[in-house]
């Protein structure tokens, strides 16, 4: 992967989002009020690698200031650390705000780019192991995973330094096939050096606010302004 890391380059991040989100906001605010809110701080950017799926992908956590999204334990500093929690709509905001063809990945997606590095729990014969070292943050493929853990709908935060959830743009087997319509996050990566590492991810995923990354398929994509 030494190869790739010359292409990295910072992606300024816009003011602006499309979209609206559903459980969290009242019906009565208008989207010109979420593209005012949904932003990332002054003078912050975040970085991009060319990962060896051709596709650029940010290597930081998104941080942008989308409605509704969290630190974690509400903590400023876990924002800057481990990037924001979403909701699935704040994060498809979140992700197109960057501007220019960035957006929230597919599951395919995910899975894609985890097959270059060994691929994630179903698609390998190590249960993840290899996908995980080099995935993680300061592993061989640059893309520096973080162990983000999570946030459910009545406000409690769990599993950081343990499960490593993202969001994707797919929906879940139960929307495919029409039961429900509940969006689907991907667990990239466990802690399994940890004893804590065992336990189930407390919430439904589904419902609940986890971290995001954002793709390109223009690896010269820049924010629109």
């Amino acid at each position: 992967m030494t190869g790739l890391k010359h292409r990295t380059r910072p992606i300024p991040a816009c003011v602006g989002s499309i979209a609206l989100s559903i459980a969290f906001l009242s019906v009565g605010i208008s989207l010109e009020h979420l593209l005012a809110q949904d932003q990332k701080p002054s003078g912050t950017m975040d970085s991009s690698n060319r990962m060896a799926d051709g596709k650029q992908w940010t290597t930081d956590n998104l941080d942008v200031k989308a409605i509704p999204s969290y630190c974690y334990e509400d903590a400023e500093l876990n924002c800057r650390r481990y990037g924001r929690l979403y909701t699935w709509e704040s994060a498809r905001r979140a992700c197109q705000s960057l501007g220019d063809g960035w957006r929230l990945p597919t599951d395919a997606e995910w899975r894609q780019l985890a097959r270059h590095y060994g691929g994630v729990r179903e698609d390998s014969n190590d249960s993840g192991r290899a996908a995980y070292k080099a995935l993680v943050i300061d592993g061989s493929s640059g893309f520096n995973a973080l162990l983000g853990g999570g946030r459910s709908e009545d406000g409690q935060y769990a599993r950081l330094e343990a499960h490593g959830f993202y969001w994707t743009s797919s929906e879940s087997d139960a929307a495919r096939q029409g039961s429900t319509t509940l969006p689907k996050a991907r667990r990239l990566l466990t802690a399994r050096a940890k004893v804590r590492s065992r336990e189930r991810f407390p919430f439904a995923v589904s419902r609940s606010e986890v971290p995001c990354r954002s793709i390109t398929d223009t690896p010269t994509g820049r924010c629109a302004r």
